[in-house]
C-alpha cells in the first residue's frame, strides 16, 4: 500500500506540474487578453492551406479547363460541366506551413465559416457559433489537423483560415504570433462520410507545337517536343468541302516522318479530317482502343473523353487549298502545383535523366492514377510503388497514391511480390503525407496482403505448397480467372534471361521472401500508427522470425552470396540487391555481396532498377550509382532519350521488350533515387515532421535541388572538393533536421554551422559526421580537412 500511495502522489505532482506548465503557456500567448504582447514578434502568416491534402480546393474547371468560376456559382443546373476536388469527409483534416521565422509552433487558431464575410468579422479567440472557431490550440500540429466541430454539410461551401504561435530560434528566442493565413475555399461532395479521400479532377493544358515543316506540298509536320496523352485541335482554311489526313504518332521514321508502323505498342493514328469551306476549328476525337479500355482498365471521364500519346501531328493533304491556320493539343493531367520539384547538377546527362523522369510522372498522370502506361491502363502494385516514390519526389502530391492504393487492394493483380507491395505503398503514404487516416479504413483489408497464410513451417511463405486456399485468395480479394490458380512468383518483368539474370525459381524464393520481411516490417510500424500495439508487436516479432529463416536458408556459406531459393546454388543479381535492399545482408557479407552486385551490371529490368538503386543508395554506393544513372549504353535511361521517347520507356530500348510503350513510369527511379539518396532528402517522422539529410555526392562536384513536401519546401545544395564539402539547406518552419556530412578522408576535418565550429559525431561505418536537431532556417555546413 505505501508502494501504490507513493506512486499516487508522483502522479498528482505530475498533473499539477503539467496544469501549471498549461496556465503558464496561455498567459504568454493569449492574444485576446492581451498579456504579454511585449515578448512577441508578429509572423508571416501561414501558407500553402490544404483540406484533406488537396492544395487547391478552390479551382473550378470546366470539362477540365480551368475557369474563373467561383465554387459558389455551382449549381444543379451547371454541376454536369464542372468539375472540382470535392471534399467527401464529415471531419477533414486541415493543414498549413509554418512560417520559416518559427522553428517550432507552439499553438494554433484555426477559424471555419459558411461565409467569408462571417469568417472576417470574427478574429477574436472567443468560440462563437458562427461556424467553427477551435479557440487557441496548444499543439505543434499544423499537418491533417483534424476538424472536430459539427459534421459538415454535403454540397456546401466553407471558408477558413488559420494563425500559429511559436517560437524562433537563437539565443534571444521570442515567441512570435503569425497574422492569419489568406481565406481558403472548398466545397463538401453530395455524400459524406467520415474517412472519404476528396474527389479529383483531370485538366487539360493547351499546347502550340514547337516547331513544323513543310516535309512535302502535301505534307506539314508539327512537334510538341515532348509525347503526351492528349486530343488534338485544328484550325484548317478551306477553298471548299474536302478531305485531309490527319497523323498522329509518337515516332519517326528514316524519312522523318511520323512512322505508320511503329514496333510495339508505340502509338500511330490517322484519321480521316472532312474539312468545310471557309476558316472552322475542328476538335479531332480519338477513337478508343479496345487494349486499354476493357473493363479491368481505367477509364477516361465523360468530360475530358479518350487521348492519345502522341508528340507529332501531320496534317496530309492539299495544302494549298487547306491552309492549317492553327494547331494545338490538349494535355491532359492532373493539377500539379507549380513548386515542383526542381534539380540541377553539374553533369549535363544526370540533368536529362532528371527531366526525362520528372516530366513522365506529369504527363503519365492522365487517368488520376497510376496506371501501367498505355498499352493496358490497369493499375499495378509495382507501377504504383515507384509512381508513387518518384511522384513524392517530384511534387507534393498525395491523394493520387492514396487513391491508387485503395483501389488495388481490391483489385490485386498476379504476381506474389506485388501483394507485398500493398503495406510498403501504404506505410510511403503515412511517411511522406503524415496522415494515417486512410491507412485506419482500408487496415483490416491490407493485412492479409501480407501473406503471413502461407508461411510454412520453415519461417519462410511458398505459394506453391498448396496454402493457396479459395479462402486465402477471397482474403486478399483475388479473382481467379482463366484457370489462374492464384499468385505467382515474378522477381522482374519481362522473365528474359537478360532481365532476372537467370534467376532460378524453386518453391521458397529468396526475392519474395525478401518482400516479405519488407512487408512484416512496415506493417508493424503501420499498426503502431493507428494504436494496434499487439498487432505491431506481432509484426515485429514475425519479422524477425523470418530475417532468421532467411540468413538461415538463403545464404550460401562457401560464397557468402544470396542464393535464388531453397534447393539451388544460383545467386543472382536479384537475390542479393533485394535482400541488401531490404536489410537481409550481414555485415559481414557486405562487401562479397556489393562486389558481386556491382559485378553483374544492369541485369534487370527498369523495374528491377528501381531496387538495385536502393541497395546501392541504402550502403552509400554512389559512386557506381551514378555510374548507372549516367550511363550511355544500350540498358540505361539515356538510351530512352537516343531512341526518341520523352517518356521513360517500358524496357531500356525497344529490342528488349518488342511489345512496350513508351510512356511507363515504373521506368523513372532515377527521380527518387537522387532526391531520398544522392540529395540524401527522406522523413525521418510521418509527414516531414523530422527530416534526414544526407547527400550522396559520389563524383559530382556540385548538385543543388527544391523540394516540396507537406510541411514546405526543402532547398538543398552542395560543392565538393578534395578539401572541403560545402551543404547549403533551407530547413521549413516547425521541423527538425539531422544533417549528416559525408567525410572527406579519415584524417581530423572542421565543422562548421553557419560559420560557427561545432562538434560533430562520426555515424558508426565512419562516412558521415551526424549533426542532430537542427532547427528550421538557411544554415550552411562545411567539412575542411586539416
Amino acid at each position: 500500500m505505501q508502494h501504490s500511495n507513493t506512486g499516487g502522489k508522483k502522479e498528482l505532482i505530475s498533473v499539477i506540474s503539467l496544469m501549471v506548465i498549461t496556465l503558464l503557456f496561455a498567459c504568454t500567448f493569449n492574444a485576446a487578453s492581451g498579456q504579454n504582447k511585449a515578448t512577441q514578434i508578429t509572423a508571416a502568416a501561414p501558407t500553402q492551406l490544404r483540406v484533406d491534402l488537396t492544395i487547391h480546393p478552390e479551382r473550378v474547371y470546366k470539362n477540365g479547363y480551368p475557369t474563373n468560376i467561383s465554387l459558389q456559382s455551382i449549381t444543379a443546373i451547371n454541376s454536369k460541366f464542372l468539375q472540382y476536388s470535392s471534399i467527401n469527409s464529415s471531419h477533414p483534416g486541415f493543414s498549413w506551413v509554418v512560417p520559416i521565422t518559427i522553428t517550432k509552433q507552439t499553438a494554433y487558431q484555426l477559424l471555419l465559416a459558411t461565409s467569408r464575410e462571417a469568417l472576417d468579422n470574427r478574429q477574436s479567440t472567443s468560440i462563437t457559433d458562427f461556424g467553427w472557431n477551435s479557440g487557441q490550440q496548444i499543439s505543434e500540429q499544423n499537418i491533417n489537423v483534424r476538424y472536430t466541430g459539427p459534421s459538415l454539410k454535403p454540397n456546401t461551401v466553407y471558408y477558413w483560415k488559420v494563425r500559429v504561435w511559436g517560437e524562433s530560434a537563437g539565443k534571444a528566442s521570442r515567441i512570435r504570433q503569425s497574422t492569419f493565413s489568406a481565406v481558403q475555399t472548398f466545397r463538401t461532395g453530395a455524400k459524406l462520410t467520415a474517412g472519404a479521400l476528396p474527389g479529383f479532377v483531370l485538366t487539360k493544358t493547351r499546347q502550340k507545337p514547337l516547331s513544323h515543316k513543310d516535309l512535302s506540298m502535301d505534307y506539314r509536320l508539327y512537334d510538341f517536343g515532348k509525347d503526351g496523352f492528349s486530343q488534338p485541335i485544328v484550325s484548317i482554311r478551306a477553298a471548299k468541302d474536302d478531305t485531309i489526313q490527319l497523323l498522329l504518332g509518337e515516332q519517326l521514321d528514316a524519312s522523318h516522318r511520323i512512322n505508320r508502323t511503329p514496333p510495339g505498342t508505340v502509338r500511330f493514328r490517322q484519321i480521316v479530317l472532312p474539312v468545310k469551306k471557309g476558316t472552322h476549328n475542328y476538335r479531332i476525337p480519338i477513337e478508343s482502343d479496345k487494349r486499354n479500355t476493357k473493363r479491368s482498365a481505367i477509364k477516361m471521364p465523360a468530360y475530358i473523353g479518350e487521348v492519345l500519346p502522341f508528340r507529332y501531328l501531320a496534317i496530309q493533304g492539299d495544302l494549298s487549298k487547306n491552309v492549317p491556320v492553327a494547331v494545338t493539343r490538349d494535355l491532359i493531367h492532373i493539377p500539379f502545383d507549380q513548386k515542383t520539384t526542381n534539380f540541377t547538377s553539374s553533369d549535363s546527362v544526370l540533368n536529362q535523366v532528371w527531366d526525362l523522369c520528372k516530366y513522365t510522372i506529369e504527363a503519365t498522370s492522365f487517368s488520376g492514377y497510376y496506371v501501367d502506361g498505355d498499352r493496358e491502363r490497369i493499375p499495378y502494385e509495382a507501377d504504383a510503388l515507384i509512381n508513387q516514390l518518384s511522384g513524392y519526389s517530384t511534387a507534393a502530391i498525395f491523394n493520387m497514391a492514396k487513391r491508387t492504393l485503395n483501389y488495388l487492394v481490391y483489385h490485386p493483380t498476379w504476381p506474389t511480390e506485388w501483394s507485398l507491395q500493398n503495406p510498403m505503398i501504404a506505410y510511403n503514404d503515412y511517411m511522406y503525407s503524415g496522415d494515417p487516416r486512410n491507412l485506419a479504413n482500408i487496415y483490416k483489408d491490407l493485412q492479409p496482403k501480407v501473406l503471413t497464410a502461407l508461411e510454412d513451417s520453415n519461417g519462410l511463405i511458398s505459394t506453391r505448397t498448396g496454402k493457396q486456399s479459395p479462402g486465402f485468395l477471397q482474403s486478399i480479394h483475388y479473382k481467379v480467372f482463366d484457370g489462374n490458380p492464384g499468385l505467382k512468383d515474378i522477381v522482374d518483368w519481362p522473365h528474359t534471361k537478360e532481365e532476372t539474370d537467370g534467376f532460378v525459381f524453386t518453391d521458397y524464393n529468396a526475392v519474395v521472401n525478401a518482400y516479405y520481411y519488407k512487408a512484416l516490417k512496415d506493417m508493424a510500424l503501420l499498426a503502431a500508427a493507428i494504436h494496434k500495439s499487439k498487432d505491431a508487436d506481432d509484426y515485429r516479432q514475425r519479422a524477425a522470425n523470418v530475417k532468421k529463416a532467411y540468413l538461415k536458408h538463403f545464404i550460401n556459406p562457401s560464397t557468402g552470396l544470396i542464393i535464388d531459393g531453397i534447393g539451388t546454388q544460383h545467386s543472382s543479381l536479384h537475390a542479393n540487391m533485394f535482400a541488401l535492399a531490404f536489410g537481409l545482408v550481414p555485415k559481414n557479407n557486405l562487401q562479397k555481396v556489393l562486389a558481386f552486385i556491382k559485378s553483374r551490371g544492369v541485369s534487370c529490368s527498369v523495374y528491377g532498377a528501381q531496387f538495385l538503386l536502393e541497395a546501392l543508395g541504402e550502403k552509400d554506393h554512389s559512386d557506381y550509382a551514378l555510374k548507372l544513372l549516367t550511363s550511355q549504353k544500350k540498358r540505361s535511361w539515356y538510351n530512352m532519350i537516343v531512341e526518341g521517347a520523352t517518356m521513360t520507356m517500358e524496357a531500356w530500348g525497344q529490342k528488349f521488350k518488342p511489345n512496350q510503350d513508351w510512356n511507363h513510369a515504373w521506368g523513372t527511379a532515377p527521380a527518387n533515387y537522387i532526391v531520398r539518396y544522392l540529395m540524401g532528402i527522406t522523413p525521418l517522422k510521418p509527414g516531414f515532421q523530422e527530416i534526414l539529410i544526407r547527400p550522396h555526392p559520389g563524383t559530382l562536384d556540385s548538385a543543388g535541388i527544391e523540394y516540396p513536401t507537406v510541411r514546405g519546401i526543402i532547398s538543398v545544395s552542395f560543392k565538393k572538393s578534395a578539401e572541403t564539402f560545402t551543404l547549403q539547406a533551407a530547413i521549413p518552419g516547425n521541423t527538425t533536421a539531422r544533417i549528416c556530412l559525408p567525410t572527406l578522408s579519415r584524417e581530423p576535418a572542421v565543422i562548421t554551422m553557419d560559420g560557427q565550429q561545432i562538434k560533430a559525431s562520426l555515424d558508426p561505418d565512419g562516412r558521415y559526421w551526424e549533426i542532430p536537431a537542427v532547427m528550421a532556417g538557411q544554415h550552411t555546413f562545411k567539412v575542411q580537412r586539416q
